[in-house]
């Protein structure tokens, strides 16, 4: 007789370990997280499900956006960030949240710094360049673009030097939780599913974010929003799900499905334009910044251009760079994908489409990472900080994890200290390891047709139809089943808020409902997982007194 799987129970874990803190994740939040944890004396660990150098950071072309003392533009403050950071969110920022991280920000990169990270410097100091939605150049490099190889280069040798305990290529499954529902730890599956657990008196979430719940994406293969889930099934809130930046340009390929390759937005702040295929400008009379208008309006802005193309619609525009002198000496990685497909941008305008890039939503938190659940933390990507609103500023979010990674590590000694966290001991296994999942790619599609740029109510209910009918129970006995189940709760979270948000604004495009309505829809929407594990909105529908 076959066991139904529901009735499945969790693997027996063949090891455990203890520490005070494990941090899930190995990107720029990460690592950062696990160094101040190890300066201030904590038992950290951290688990990556690939390799400690694989983290999503890497993939970060632009910058970190960051006005250092006696190294800015003229007339350039933190105030200024602070505003056009307020500006590009649209209304939905924590303007406490966004000042105390903007000015974290210099301390953080001087930190960098002192961790060994190198960036372009030009006669007067650091090189600059400028993106969508800033005001000034206060965007600092490295390598040309290729900022997140460095930054992560620097981090993964620091962490190796000091001899930082890292788990690789093990994927964390679940929170351990303590009967009065504190989060004490994390299982974890091996590349071959062998389970093990971590007991720790905290969890910080660094995992990064979904783009792969998009058919075409700049995210790299792990950004499957296994942490978002881990967080949702340990109870925790989260919000602003419904807007997911798209980043306006990634070398276009066609047919191409995957990972992207990222032509970054400072090619623009050099001097490039955005044409469609007769010439004329993309941007022209769109917006006041032109082709350096935030991001959500320049993505927004190609999609029309596409599909007021002659035959019904286009799939892609073209990025003029040939004005750029030396181009591939300032964008190596740019001019190397561009080299891989025939294109020479010094010549030829570059291919370029909107593609997933970043989710400004996810687990609620403060400012120092601590979400709504004792005992789990979440910094970068999979945190909702009050930083990004409904959508982020371009090269913010290096700066995101660096100030927010170092708080939160904090935050947890400061916790432990007070004796406010749970005893590791305490900790229960999950009483079974199941979870609804749907079929990757049918969700992939219906993500990318229904819940990508411009949505309507028709379109999200399909949306939502076709997941349930694709969606079975499974075990989460494996890395994809893991990965899966996560895209999949995050998909009908994302689908619950798109639906209820009955308005436009920043990178959520209800074509149904074009304008912005500042008198009902000026908030966040708080959702978390029902008894059952379907995403519910949760009230009140405000963010007041949430973290």
């Amino acid at each position: 007789m076959t066991t139904p799987v529901s009735d499945l129970q969790a693997k027996t874990p063949v090891w455990e370990a203890r520490a005070d803190l494990v941090v899930v994740g190995s990107g720029v939040a990460g690592l950062t997280a696990a160094l101040r944890a190890h300066e201030l004396g904590l038992h950290v660990l951290v688990v990556t499900k690939a390799a400690v150098s694989d983290g999503n950071t890497r993939w970060a072309q632009g910058g970190v956006a960051v006005v250092l003392a006696g190294d800015h533009d003229r007339d350039d403050t933190v105030a200024q960030h602070a505003e056009d950071t307020v500006t590009a969110g649209a209304g939905l920022c924590e303007e406490d949240a966004v000042r105390s991280i903007v000015a974290g920000g210099p301390a953080a990169v001087t930190e960098l710094f002192a961790n060994g990270a190198v960036f372009d410097r030009g006669a007067g100091g650091l090189s600059r360049t400028r993106e969508g939605g800033h005001s000034a150049f206060r965007i600092i490099h490295a390598g040309g673009d290729a900022t997140g190889a460095e930054v992560e280069r620097a981090l993964v040798g620091q962490v190796t030097d000091r001899r930082v305990p890292v788990l690789e290529h093990h994927i964390a499954v679940d929170a351990l939780r303590t009967p009065a529902g504190e989060v004490a730890g994390v299982t974890v599956l091996d590349r071959r599913g062998v389970p093990g657990v971590v007991r720790a008196s905290a969890v910080v979430l660094a995992s990064g974010g979904f783009g792969q719940l998009y058919q075409a994406t700049s995210n790299p293969e792990p950004a499957t929003g296994d942490g978002l889930a881990l967080a949702l099934r340990a109870g925790a809130t989260v919000a602003d799900l419904e807007f997911v930046q798209f980043h306006p340009t990634v070398l276009y390929t066609p047919g191409a499905r995957g990972r992207c390759p990222l032509v970054s937005e400072a090619v623009r702040g050099e001097g490039a334009t955005l044409v469609d295929g007769a010439g004329a400008p993309v941007m022209a009379g769109v917006h006041p910044l032109g082709d350096l208008a935030p991001r959500d309006v320049v993505a927004a802005a190609i999609t029309r251009r596409m599909s007021q193309a002659p035959g019904g619609i286009d799939d892609h525009v073209l990025l003029d760079a040939t004005g750029i002198s030396a181009f591939a000496a300032r964008f190596p990685t740019v001019h190397a994908a561009c080299a891989k497909v025939g294109i020479d941008p010094a010549v030829d305008p570059i291919p370029v489409t909107p593609a997933a890039h970043f989710a400004c939503g996810g687990v609620v938190t403060t400012v120092d990472g601590r979400s709504t659940v004792t005992g789990l933390y979440a910094a970068g990507e999979v945190a909702r900080t009050g930083l990004h609103g409904a959508n982020r500023l371009a090269s913010n979010s290096l700066l995101e994890g660096l100030v927010v990674g170092q708080r939160a590590a904090e935050a947890v000694a400061a916790d432990l200290a007070a004796g406010m966290l749970p005893d590791p001991g305490r900790g229960r296994m999950p009483e079974r390891t199941s979870a609804p999942i749907a079929e990757r790619d049918a969700l992939q599609r219906v993500m990318s047709r229904y819940a990508a740029i411009g949505r309507d109510a028709d379109g999200l209910a399909a949306a939502g139809s076709v997941l349930d009918l694709s969606t079975e129970l499974g075990p989460l006995w494996t890395h994809a089943a893991v990965e899966d189940a996560a895209l999949t709760v995050v998909a009908q979270a994302l689908l619950v808020a798109a639906a209820c948000r009955t308005e436009s604004r920043a990178s959520h495009v209800r074509t149904d409902f074009p304008d912005r309505d500042e008198r009902r829809w000026r908030r966040s929407q708080l959702l978390r997982l029902s008894p059952s594990g379907q995403p519910v909105l949760v009230g009140p529908n405000s963010l007041e007194g949430a973290a």
